[in-house]
């Protein structure tokens, strides 16, 4: 039986030199899986054509945005999940989806081996090989850039060797990493802490102070913490991060310039647009605030926390992942209503809010009449709260 080899292929310079140096050096077939998550660029059938001009037995290629937004990126939203409070696991999200597909390729084409295209400074080799073990413990995996030191120098040279149907001229500053849910930039005079990004490091966002004269008010509605409607029209999951993206990214809302700590021990300094993913975990945030029972969103924070750790930290496929997942699926079964808000300037101000399953009473919370709150109990409570921390200060100054 021919031994197969199954790649995280993106049509790009590094992975397309992967299928020959694979073949070359192993004597398997190459299967060239790529995956639609929203990035934008060349066609699939494009970069399907390409993956066998280089070399590849076959080549499998899927439109997954769909399935990215509704089964990762919605639960990122419902977790309101911001890593170090800021980055909303733009790429981290699309990686555990990949996996699954090679997962899923290699067990259809009789593959032994997964190889994917990562370096060994990165977060992203974690994730595939951690989430390739817990789907398919016995799939074996080879990474050419890391185990190799595979340089871009080496892969030009073999692409020009081989005359491979590849544009090796072309090189950008930066290190880009994008899809529906948002972007990632890095390297190039990023690595100067000191340098301010420049206005060609980004793509999705417009300067915020272009449309400083015209703001943008929208109302984003929810079921059940799943996002149905922007400004009453309903929409799929995909259609909200992609009409929010466009709207919030116009301002300039979602840009990130953060020192992150990565998995591997280094601190890295990225550069992130995620204007959708933003305005959408503002308003969801928001929208709890009205429907979610104190406690019950106090512990739900911390788990917001780890949960958006296990997912950067490549550990989606996890048995705390999972039952954090059913936690936060429960924590949703009221958080239905709108929320408005105003994009501009580089930001989404929520400026109202209404819901059938709010919490917030008018008659107990105003000072007007109709005050319905009996402050006469409040002594008493203040006085029983406060008891545990008088006692102890007796004691104490004694």
């Amino acid at each position: 039986m021919t031994k197969r080899v199954v790649l995280a292929y993106s049509g790009g310079l590094d992975t397309s030199v992967a299928i020959g140096w694979i073949a070359e050096e192993t004597g398997a077939e190459v299967i060239a899986v790529a995956a639609d998550v929203g990035q934008g660029g060349e066609d699939l059938e494009t970069i399907r054509k390409r993956a066998l001009d280089c070399g590849a037995a076959e080549a499998v290629v899927a439109d997954v945005r769909q399935e990215f937004t509704e089964q990762y990126c919605l639960p990122a939203v419902q977790a309101n999940a911001l890593y170090m409070d800021r980055y909303p696991l733009v790429s981290a999200l699309s990686r555990p989806l990949i996996v699954k597909h090679l997962v899923d390729a290699a067990k259809q084409h009789g593959a032994s081996t997964v190889a994917h295209g990562c370096t060994g400074k990165g977060n992203d080799q974690v994730r595939f090989e951690v989430g390739i073990g817990a789907l398919a413990p016995d799939l074996e995996v080879i990474a050419p850039v890391r185990d190799f030191a595979w340089t871009r120098e080496k892969a030009i040279a073999y692409a020009e060797q081989r005359d491979l149907p590849i544009d090796v001229t072309k090189s950008s500053p930066f290190s880009v990493d994008q899809n529906v849910f948002g972007r990632a930039v890095e390297t190039g005079f990023l690595e100067d802490l000191w340098n301010a990004p420049t206005k060609d490091v980004y793509s999705y966002t417009s300067d915020p102070s272009l449309n400083a004269g015209k703001p943008d008010e929208v109302v984003i509605s929810f079921e059940r913490g799943v996002p149905v409607a922007i400004d009453g029209t309903p929409v799929t999951v995909l259609e909200a991060i992609e009409q929010l993206n466009k709207r919030a990214g116009e301002h300039g809302v979602g840009r990130l310039d953060m020192v992150e700590d990565r998995l591997v021990g280094i601190k890295s300094r990225e550069v992130y647009e995620a204007p959708g993913a933003i305005a959408l975990i503002t308003a969801h945030q928001e929208l709890e605030a009205v429907t979610v029972e104190r406690d019950l969103a106090r512990f739900k924070r911390q788990v917001e926390q780890r949960w958006g750790e296990l997912v950067y930290d490549g550990l989606w496929f996890s048995p705390l992942k999972y039952a954090l997942d059913d936690f936060i699926a429960s924590t949703q079964q009221h958080v239905t209503g709108d929320i408005r808000m105003v994009l501009h300037g580089g930001s989404a101000t929520v400026n109202g809010r209404r819901s059938a399953q709010s919490l917030y009473d008018f008659n107990l919370a105003t000072y007007d009449e109709g005050d319905s709150f009996d402050q006469s109990q409040a002594k008493g409570f203040v006085h029983l709260w406060g008891l545990p921390s008088k006692i102890a200060a007796r004691r104490d100054q004694a």
